[in-house]
């Protein structure tokens, strides 16, 4: 490579066509130089050296710069020192990497595109037509053509001549190939001794070539001779030319001793200061930065120590810090080139620890002791660990919580079962070695009580888990209104910054310490916030923005690098104060929807309470202990089980059907039992129901008042009393006396006891209808059976059905007749309003039961009817006065009389003689007719008038029957 270190006047330029070249002496060559910024520089950089790197009128004309080397780049590439050709220059120096490294454009050059030309072209288009158009009108002369002509078919001629191999681009006499063309070897030969023909060949070939060569230099001198005119005549003007371009030098000369005396002058000193500035600012700068370096330097023993003190969210958020300032303010040292991934794998480790140290803190809340305190455990703790958990983005750390719930809950029971079980002589844990068999071994009270405790322990675990949940719930929303509020901040900057007027942006080259005056300008328009904290950074207490005094501590360097972080202050419920920073990247649909599952968890413990209560009640129920409970052991056991699905629902808000599930099974199965025992009590108390009149126990007529008084439910049992009460013959109703047997009485009670079960298991409400109403259909059909259908002659041995018999049952049925209503309206108050057309069987079961009244009624009339028919189809009119039929007649009616008055009500006892005299004036009537006795007067019909008469006169002489009309006139035959 061949440079030269001479200087001229003006810049030098590498063709040929220079005219002056002017040497200065060397102490003008190589003395000092005064750097000088140039008019438009470009952006600082800190080194005040690079200020001046670029070409410089002033400069140039004393000192040797980088822009007068001249390289021959053939020469370096063409080394012919190398063993071996390598690749090319740049390849061996700098690597094979270079040719295909992109270089990436500067972005102090305008991009040139094709709207830069439009003006050019625009202006150049009218140019080139009229170019064109004067082109086309221009004829040469005919006699320059026809010379010119002449001359060019000439030279072509000649130059035809000379062998085309002379004219070929690639002609080179290096490539053998056309060396053997234009030199053949055969003139060149010596073999076979020296011959003269030989000799010839070569002095021809030798005039050949300077033939060739003279042709082509007389085209050379016809072509020169062709411009010579234009030669001379430049020639002519080179004196005038270089006496002008002395003067231009002299005058540049004069200029540029002035420039640089204004330079000294003016400029100098000027530029000092500014670069002085810079340099200083530039020492700030590098000492802050090495400040920094020294505070980033400590981030892991820093993060070590706060993680010793389980301070995540802390060591996160200076992880986050670090790795921003690493990324915008240290990029590029090489010291740090391993701290970004160090950090990475740190942030992996926080991760586990607190995932590990969330399971711990699960584990020891929920395993501590169930007493009624309900409290969160270590809720600064808690809070801690949520928030560096939303902020590492591990939103499925509440399903650690829920495992550990499952693994409490079954805890709990088997705790409770092995307490219990301590306690309990009679069990002997050495034989029986499962907690299942033990408890199997529990009576009821003591298995009941074992229950009670778990419910009690499971209430106070729900508490504890809801109070817990409400804290991290209440975590995820102070992070959602804390993104609404930076969302409205940011809405209310933008309508703000769009109000601004706009800044001039003619100074924008001028620097103000290391930023564009622009820049400074525009700090006026920021936000309060932004402009504080820029005057902080920029302002010193002795208000010497360029001192070293002004540098601040580490904490305060990094607020270019950490002021998108800015946090909050908010209080959680337990009154815990946490700092919530804005780098939380989560979106609120992610908050939403974690929230949703934090409360979906709180349902899933209320379901796994209830799951493994069931279990518990499944367990005990295997050998059917549940079904062997009696109605209060049961009613207690629904109680409090229904106690407990309350208390869970009031604290999760939720029903869970786990538990109400089994406890409706259980209870359907109680009441098939409670139906079954009690339908095959009444089926045994009727089949040896001898249908008799049954005296009724004080119990019994307290159990009716009760129910007249409103209070449908079994009365308590009172101690004895010093007099016991007496039976009495009636049971009292509302005032009106019924006789019943002691069946009905007991069915009563039964009946009753349908209605208290109700009241204490209202689930069972439709099931219990439906039984009851089952059990009173039973009732009515069996006894229609016994009575009507005479069932009871062989059942319990009765000689006869009497009327007796016909008239108690009769009277039975209207007492359940009564108590329908009253049942029925127990029951619609208890049942929803779309199971109302389930009372339908009430009066269904109303219906039949008149109806049975209705046939019993025609029952006692046929019974008359039948000895009507009997004794006065022998009857005969004649004396004596009254006949023995009539007198027959008569002890019959006293006898159902007296059968029945006392069972019956009297109004129905009189209507029901209204209907036996009926059927005896049909039968008297059509006898009559047969007898052809007629009422005329005659002696016939005073007979039968005096019999008749007798009949009126026993029958109104009843008890109750004085005041019946018997309307005797209807036997006679009415005259047409």
């Amino acid at each position: 490579m061949a440079s030269s270190h001479s200087s001229s006047p003006v810049p030098q330029s590498n063709s040929s066509d220079a005219f002056l070249k002017k040497e200065m002496d060397a102490t003008k060559r190589f003395q000092p130089v005064q750097s000088l910024p140039d008019v438009c520089p470009k952006e600082p950089t800190g080194d005040p050296s690079n200020l001046c790197d670029s070409p410089s009128l002033v400069v140039d004309q004393h000192r040797w710069t980088i822009y007068h080397s001249k390289v021959n780049l053939p020469a370096a590439l063409n080394d012919p020192r190398l063993a071996k050709r390598e690749s090319d220059f740049f390849t061996k120096t700098w690597g094979v990497d270079f040719v295909d490294t992109e270089v990436t454009p500067s972005f102090y050059l305008p991009q040139i595109t094709k709207e830069h030309f439009a003006l050019y072209q625009q202006e150049i288009t009218p140019r080139e037509k009229v170019h064109e158009r004067c082109k086309n009108i221009y004829t040469p002369k005919d006699t320059f053509d026809r010379t010119l002509l002449h001359t060019h078919d000439k030279s072509r001629t000649d130059l035809e001549q000379v062998p085309k191999i002379f004219m070929k681009p690639d002609f080179a006499l290096e490539d053998s190939l056309t060396f053997n063309a234009v030199l053949p070897w055969s003139h060149f030969s010596t073999a076979g001794g020296k011959g003269n023909r030989d000799a010839a060949s070569s002095k021809l070939l030798q005039e050949k070539l300077s033939h060739y060569l003279d042709i082509v230099e007389v085209n050379i001198a016809h072509q020169i001779s062709l411009r010579s005119e234009a030669f001379f005549h430049a020639m002519t003007s080179q004196h005038e030319l270089q006496d002008y371009l002395r003067k231009t030098s002299q005058a540049v000369k004069l200029l540029r001793e002035k420039i640089s005396k204004i330079d000294k002058v003016m400029c100098e000193g000027s530029l000092r200061v500014l670069r002085l500035s810079l340099t200083r600012n530039n020492c700030v700068k590098a000492y802050s930065k090495l400040k920094l370096m020294a505070t980033v330097h400590q981030t892991q023993p820093t993060v070590q120590l706060l993680l010793s003190t389980s301070e995540f969210v802390g060591a996160l958020d200076l992880i986050a810090t670090t790795q921003e300032v690493l990324q915008q303010e240290l990029q590029g040292i090489h010291s740090f080139r391993h701290l970004g991934s160090q950090l990475c794998e740190l942030e992996k480790l926080i991760d586990k620890m607190m995932i590990a140290e969330f399971s711990t803190y699960a584990r020891n809340d929920l395993n501590r002791p169930l007493e009624d305190d309900c409290h969160v455990l270590e809720e600064e703790r808690l809070v801690s660990l949520v928030f560096g958990l939303l902020k590492q983005r591990k939103l499925n750390f509440y399903e650690i919580y829920g495992d550990e719930m499952i693994i409490t809950a079954k805890n709990i029971i088997k705790q409770c079962v092995v307490n219990t079980v301590s306690q309990i002589e009679e069990i002997d844990t050495e034989v029986v070695v499962k907690l299942a068999d033990q408890m199997r071994m529990m009576n009821f009270p003591q298995w009941f009580d074992l229950m009670k405790n778990i419910f009690s322990k499971f209430t106070i675990f729900l508490k504890r888990i809801k109070a817990t949940l409400n804290t991290i719930r209440s975590v995820v929303f102070l992070v959602l209104d804390k993104n609404q509020k930076t969302r409205d901040l940011e809405d209310t900057l933008q309508k703000n910054s769009a109000k601004d007027n706009p800044v001039d942006t003619e100074v924008a080259y001028l620097t103000h310490e290391g930023m564009f005056i622009s820049d400074a300008f525009s700090e006026g328009d920021l936000p309060p916030v932004a402009a504080d904290t820029t005057s902080q950074r920029n302002t010193s207490p002795n208000s010497e923005p360029c001192s070293s005094d002004s540098v601040s501590e580490p904490e305060c360097t990094t607020d270019s690098s950490s002021s998108k972080e800015q946090t909050s202050s908010s209080v959680t419920p337990g009154g815990v104060e946490m700092m919530i920073s804005d780098d939380m990247k989560l979106t609120d649909l992610e908050l939403v929807r974690l929230a949703n599952n934090i409360q979906e968890l709180l349902y899933n413990a209320s379901d796994i309470c209830h799951d493994r209560s069931v279990k518990f009640l499944m367990a005990r129920a295997k050998d059917g202990f549940l079904e062997k409970l009696n109605s209060n052991e049961f009613v207690a056991l629904s109680r409090l089980m229904e106690g407990f699905i309350f208390d869970t629902e009031q604290i999760c808000g939720r029903k869970s059907m786990s538990l109400r599930g089994a406890l409706q099974s259980q209870a359907n199965r109680f009441v098939n039992r409670f139906h079954e025992e009690r339908k095959t009590k009444l089926s045994l108390l009727l089949d040896n129901e001898r249908w008799k009149q049954a005296e009724v126990p004080a119990e019994f007529q307290d159990l009716v008042d009760a129910v007249s008084d409103g209070r449908i439910s079994l009365p308590e049992k009172k101690p004895a009393a010093t007099e016991e009460r007496k039976p009495t013959e009636f049971l009292i109703v509302e005032g009106q006396k019924y006789a019943t047997v002691g069946t009905v009485l007991l069915l009563i009670r039964i009946i009753l006891e349908y209605c208290q079960c109700v009241d204490n298991i209202p689930s069972i409400t439709t099931d219990m209808l439906t039984r009851l109403s089952d059990l009173l259909k039973y009732f009515n059909s069996r006894s229609c059976q016994l009575v009507l259908g005479a069932g009871a002659l062989q059942v319990v041995g009765l000689k006869t059905i009497t009327t007796k018999n016909l008239a108690l049952s009769s009277r039975c049925l209207q007492l359940i007749v009564h108590y329908i209503p009253i049942i029925r309206a127990h029951f619609e108050a208890r049942l929803q309003p779309k199971q109302f057309s389930m009372l339908r069987h009430f009066d269904h079961i109303t219906k039949d039961y008149h109806d049975h009244i209705a046939e019993i009624s025609a029952k006692l009339v046929a019974i008359m009817d039948s000895l009507f028919d009997k004794l006065l189809s022998k009857y005969e009119v004649k004396a004596p006065v009254p006949s023995t039929c009539f007198r027959n007649i008569c002890k019959q009616m006293a006898k159902m009389h007296e059968a029945i008055y006392d069972l019956l009500p009297e109004e129905q006892t009189q209507m029901l003689f209204l209907r036996i005299n009926a059927s005896y004036k049909l039968h008297l009537k059509r006898q009559l007719a047969h007898l052809n006795v007629v009422n005329d007067g005659g002696p016939l019909n005073g007979l039968v008038t005096s019999d008749v008469a007798f009949y009126t006169g026993n029958l109104q002489a009843l008890k109750g029957l004085n005041n019946l009309d018997l309307n005797m006139a209807e036997i006679w035959e009415q005259k047409r």
